[in-house]
C-alpha cells in the first residue's frame, strides 16, 4: 500500500508539473444534457484536473447569516452520501484522487484531480459530495470550532484588522464590506438548516463554469458533466447588485500595539472589462506590481529603507473595483512611507511613465505570463477564470499581444484619468508616530 502511495504520489507530481504552455488548445464541449466546458487534452499522462466554479460566492450568505457559505465550503470535504467523515477521507484516499474547496467574495470553487484508471469512482465520490454532503452535527460544530479559531486569530492580525476596516470603508452594507468568514457572533448562531440552505444558494447550473485538462476527451467529458452536475437546480440564490465604492481621501488609524504599522491603501479602480485595462495593468506594473523595479519599490524600500516591501494591484471583482497596495513599516517610519506613496501617486499622473519603463513593463508581464501554465490543475483553474471573466477561448494566445498594443499615450493618458491622490485613502494599523485619523 505505501508502494502504491509513492508510485501514485510521484504520477501526480509529474502531471502537475507537464510544461503545458506550447498545448494549450481549448476546445468549448457541451454535454448531452447541455452542460458547456472548456477543455485542453493531454493524453501524455494518465491524468485529469476538473475545475468547477460557481458565480456568487460568499456574497450569497442570506442576511443574518454571515459566514454559513464559507462554513458549509469547509463541511463539503467531512462525509457525503453513506460514508461519515472518517471514511469519506478513506475512500479518497484509496482512489488517490484530492478534491479542494474553497470560496471568495464572488465565487465557490471544486478543484478535482483524479487518475484515468479511477476516474468514474472519484466523479462518483465527488457526485456525493456536491449532491449529498452529510452536514453531521457533529462535523458542523467541530469545523465551526476551527472557523472561531481562525476568526479570534484574525482579530489578532494587523493585515486582517486592516482589511476588514478598509472593505467596510469602501463597500459599505454591501456583502464585499464585511468578512466571508463571518463573525465570531454570526458564525456561532449557525444551525445545521443554515448550512443546508446555504449548499443550495451556491450550487446550481446557472452559474457554474467548468474546465477540464487532462487524459479525457470531449465525449468522455461530456458524459461525466451530466453524471456529475446534470441534476444540479437551473437556479440559486439571488447574485447581489453591484457595490457602490465609498472610498474617499484621508486616513484612518486603527490603534494596535505593535512595533511595526500595517496599511492598506486604496482608491476607486477599473473594472476588468473595460477597454483601458490593459493599459492601467501596465501601468501598474511600473508603478507597484510586485518587481523590485516598480517606483514604489525603488522610492520606498531601496531608496530610503522604509520597508522591506510595498506593492500596488488592481483588484476588478465581479460587483465593483478598486486599486490598492499595501506596505509594513516601523511606527516612527511610517508617515514618510505613506507620503512618498502618495507623492508617487501624483507623479503618476503629474508626469506619466517613459518609454524605458513601458518597455520593461511590457517585458516582464509577456515573459511571466507562461509560467502560470505549469500543469494541469493550474490551466483548468486559468479556463474557468476565463469563463468568469467572460474572456474568449482564444484570450491566452492573444493576452501577450494585448499587453504588447499598449502604447506610452495609452498608459499616460489613463493615469491622469485613473489616478486619484486626492481620493487615496490609507488605514494603517499601529502605533503610527506623525498620522492621525482624517477622513
Amino acid at each position: 500500500m505505501k508502494g502504491l502511495k509513492l508510485i501514485t504520489a510521484a504520477l501526480v507530481a509529474c502531471a502537475l508539473a507537464i510544461p503545458a504552455w506550447a498545448e494549450v488548445k481549448i476546445k468549448e464541449v457541451t454535454s448531452p444534457g447541455g452542460i458547456t466546458a472548456w477543455l485542453v487534452e493531454d493524453h501524455s499522462i494518465p491524468f485529469t484536473a476538473l475545475e468547477l466554479r460557481f458565480r456568487g460566492g460568499t456574497s450569497l450568505d442570506a442576511p443574518g447569516k454571515r459566514g454559513a457559505i464559507y462554513l458549509m465550503s469547509g463541511l463539503l470535504e467531512e462525509g457525503a452520501g453513506e460514508l461519515m467523515a472518517q471514511d469519506y477521507a478513506k475512500a479518497l484516499e484509496a482512489l488517490a484522487a484530492s478534491f479542494s474547496y474553497n470560496t471568495s467574495n464572488d465565487t465557490a470553487s471544486i478543484s478535482a484531480r483524479f487518475l484515468s484508471e479511477n476516474r468514474d469512482q472519484a466523479i462518483a465520490l465527488l457526485r456525493d459530495t456536491i449532491h449529498q454532503p452529510r452536514f453531521d452535527q457533529v462535523a458542523v460544530d467541530r469545523v465551526r470550532g476551527q472557523v472561531l479559531s481562525g476568526l479570534r486569530s484574525d482579530a489578532k492580525d494587523p493585515n486582517d484588522i486592516a482589511g476588514r476596516a478598509f472593505a467596510a470603508m469602501a463597500y459599505g452594507d454591501h456583502p464585499y464590506g464585511s468578512d466571508g468568514k463571518g463573525t465570531i457572533d454570526s458564525v456561532t448562531a449557525l444551525s445545521r438548516q443554515d448550512i443546508i440552505d446555504a449548499h443550495a444558494a451556491v450550487f446550481a447550473k446557472d452559474r457554474l463554469y467548468v474546465g477540464a485538462v487532462g487524459d479525457i476527451d470531449a465525449d468522455q467529458l461530456g458524459a461525466l458533466l451530466d453524471t456529475l452536475l446534470g441534476d444540479l437546480p437551473d437556479s440559486g440564490a439571488t447574485i447581489p447588485g453591484p457595490a457602490k465604492v465609498t472610498i474617499t481621501g484621508g486616513i484612518t488609524v486603527i490603534d494596535f500595539d505593535t512595533p511595526q504599522s500595517v496599511a492598506l491603501f486604496g482608491q476607486i479602480g477599473i473594472d476588468r472589462d473595460d477597454p483601458d485595462f490593459f493599459a492601467a495593468y501596465v501601468m501598474n506594473q511600473i508603478l507597484g506590481g510586485g518587481s523590485f523595479k516598480s517606483r514604489l519599490m525603488h522610492e520606498v524600500r531601496e531608496k530610503r529603507g522604509l520597508t522591506y516591501g510595498v506593492y500596488s494591484y488592481l483588484v476588478p471583482r465581479d460587483l465593483a473595483a478598486v486599486y490598492m497596495g499595501s506596505v509594513a513599516s516601523a511606527n516612527d517610519k511610517v508617515a514618510e512611507a505613506v507620503q512618498v506613496i502618495r507623492d508617487e501617486w501624483l507623479r503618476m499622473v503629474t508626469h506619466g511613465v517613459t518609454e524605458k519603463e513601458l518597455q520593461d513593463a511590457k517585458t516582464y508581464l509577456t515573459g511571466a505570463y507562461p509560467l502560470r501554465f505549469d500543469g494541469n490543475g493550474p490551466i483548468a483553474s486559468i479556463m474557468v477564470g476565463m469563463q468568469v471573466q467572460g474572456l474568449p477561448i482564444n484570450y491566452i494566445a492573444t493576452r501577450n499581444d494585448k499587453v504588447n498594443a499598449v502604447t506610452l499615450e495609452d498608459v499616460n493618458q489613463l493615469a491622469a484619468e485613473l489616478m486619484e491622490p486626492e481620493g487615496l485613502h490609507f488605514t494603517v494599523v499601529g502605533r503610527p508616530v506623525g498620522l492621525e485619523t482624517s477622513n
